[in-house]
Formats: structure tokens, C-alpha cells, sequence
């Protein structure tokens, strides 16, 4: 005889199911991953098309940041129009110091070109994670061992591809100083990127901190007198494809998965520009690589994989606020 509900035993205790773990975010994280791998490849285009382009090196860092604030002001002026009126004054002033910082990277790095080789001034120039790291054990931040194993290694890895130079030539080591500071200015462009990304989408950030830069390299041209026309139309092409590849592709994608990645993560995959530069010149320039650059780019791997792994294994405490 079927017993009424009202009627029936109650059931046997049981424990309540338990609480499911939630997975780790794998699938952002591998989107990531591969957004910097789609960045680093932009950002790997940069060294060899400038070195190509018969233009001031002012005037290019110029129009680089220009046309994507060009190219950005559609989305950003009708679709974020109201983040940027509310982004605060905090973010503000930060995605403003970016700005500045990036102008100062160029403003470095692109005259180094011409005073030092391709090769060397690519690989002093991403010594940013070394900058980074630094920076962020100045500010109190304690990095794992594996960081600084896998910063020390990428760093040799690069040494070892392109053979910094030690000539006693003034104007060398002059680009090679400037080079030098390019990539600690990229390490504090970096920083402050991490920290406005925390509340700010990629669109407003850029936007903000291109249209700051691209204010500061004119005045720097405006200056400097560095001619901002009269090229040939190949000379346009190869701006066009330095803005695309390396500015809208590279830097922006860089501000994208600096939030989820954090700025030692993505700053150490920088130090992939350097392989990546020097392919590029093989194919194109016929600069042919040195014999160490297949050992060496497997030296870089394995440190950007050892700064990876240490940070999978950190809290979800992230960086210090820049």
C-alpha cells in the first residue's frame, strides 16, 4: 500500500551535496594566452618595418598612434562614449602617465634604431621584464623565485640570440643606452596600463592613452623639426602596416590580457619580439640570424614557461597598484 506523502517516514539524513570547487577560468586564460601570442607576432613587425621606412623616427612613432586613434575613435566616441565621461579622475590621470611613458618609449627606442644594429637595440629594449620585476619588488611586491628564474632566463636567452653590443663606439653605445631606457619606460607604461585595466575597458584605456601620446610625439616633431610629410607612397604603406601590425594588433592586445595575465606575464612574452624581429629580418631584409638563435629562442621559452607556471601557482592576489 502506497503511504500517503503526509504520512511517510522522513527521509534518511543525508549530507548535503557538496559544494562544487569552481573550475579555474582554463578557457579566458587560454584566450589570453593566445591573444599574446597573436600580439607578440604584431609587435615582432615593428623593429624591421621602421628600419625599412625612410621617415623620421619621431614621425613615425607620430603617425603610428595617430591613425589608430583615427581607426579607434568611431567605437570609442559612439560605444564608449559614456565610460570615457565616467572613467574617473583616477584612471584618467593614469591612462594620461601611459600615455606619456609610451610617448617616451618611442621617443627612445625608434632614434636607437639608426645608432645601434636592429638586433641590439631590440634586445635591450625588451628588457622590460627585468624593469618590471624590479619595479614591483621596489613597491613592496615579492615575486616567486620561479620569476626571477624565469626572467633571469629569457633575459640570458636574448643575450645569447643577439650578442648585446660592447663596442667601444660612442654613437652605439649612446643607442644602446637609449634602447635601454625605452624598455624601462615600456615597463612603466606597463604597469599603469595593469592597474587603469582593473576598471576600464582595452577600448577606453587605448584611446585615452594613444590619443596622450600621439599629443606628445608632435610636440616632439613640432620640435625636433622632424618633417610629418612629403613620403612616397610605399613609405605610407609601411607606417600603414607598422599601425595595424604592431599598434592596433600589438600594444592594444598587449592592454587587453594585461589584466588577466598580469604585467610579468605579459611583459616577460615581449622578450619573444626579439626572435620574432629577427625571423622577420631573415625573410625580408635578408638579415640572416646569428647560429645561437635556435638555442637561444628555446632559452627564452623556457623562462617565459617558468614565469607562466609561478604565475598559475600565485593566489589570485594580484599586482600592486601602479
Amino acid at each position: 500500500m502506497t503511504v500517503p506523502a503526509s504520512h511517510a517516514a522522513p527521509p534518511a539524513a543525508t549530507a548535503p551535496p557538496p559544494t562544487p570547487t569552481p573550475a579555474a577560468p582554463q578557457a579566458p586564460r587560454t584566450l589570453d594566452l593566445t591573444l599574446l601570442t597573436l600580439a607578440v607576432a604584431g609587435v615582432s613587425l615593428s623593429a624591421p618595418l621602421i628600419a625599412a621606412t625612410t621617415a623620421p623616427a619621431l614621425a613615425i612613432a607620430f603617425w603610428r598612434n595617430a591613425i589608430a586613434v583615427g581607426v579607434l575613435s568611431p567605437v570609442a566616441l559612439w560605444r564608449h562614449r559614456t565610460e570615457l565621461r565616467t572613467m574617473g579622475r583616477r584612471a584618467t590621470l593614469l591612462s594620461l602617465a601611459a600615455g606619456l611613458l609610451l610617448a617616451l618609449h618611442f621617443g627612445l627606442w625608434l632614434p636607437s634604431l639608426d645608432m645601434t644594429s636592429v638586433a641590439t637595440s631590440t634586445a635591450l629594449v625588451t628588457t622590460t621584464p627585468i624593469w618590471t620585476t624590479l619595479i614591483l619588488r621596489l613597491r613592496g611586491h615579492r615575486p616567486p623565485g620561479m620569476v626571477w628564474a624565469g626572467t633571469g632566463l629569457a633575459v640570458a636567452g636574448v643575450l645569447i640570440l643577439t650578442g648585446i653590443d660592447l663596442s667601444t663606439d660612442g654613437r652605439a653605445l649612446e643607442g644602446d643606452a637609449l634602447a635601454l631606457a625605452a624598455g624601462a619606460a615600456a615597463a612603466v607604461y606597463m604597469l599603469l596600463g595593469s592597474e587603469v585595466r582593473r576598471t576600464a575597458s582595452t577600448t577606453a584605456y587605448t584611446y585615452v592613452c594613444y590619443s596622450t601620446t600621439a599629443v606628445a610625439l608632435l610636440g616632439a616633431c613640432l620640435v625636433s623639426g622632424s618633417a610629418l610629410g612629403g613620403y612616397d607612397g610605399r613609405t605610407w604603406l609601411k607606417i600603414a602596416a607598422l599601425t595595424v601590425a604592431a599598434q592596433l594588433l600589438g600594444h592594444s592586445l598587449l592592454n587587453r590580457v594585461v589584466r588577466g595575465l598580469g604585467p610579468s606575464t605579459t611583459s616577460t612574452a615581449i622578450l619573444l619580439e626579439t626572435p620574432g624581429a629577427a625571423l622577420v629580418a631573415a625573410l625580408w631584409l635578408g638579415q640572416t640570424p646569428p647560429a645561437a638563435a635556435y638555442p637561444a629562442l628555446g632559452v627564452i621559452l623556457a623562462g617565459l614557461a617558468l614565469v607562466i607556471l609561478a604565475d598559475r601557482r600565485r593566489t589570485p592576489a594580484v599586482e600592486p597598484a601602479a
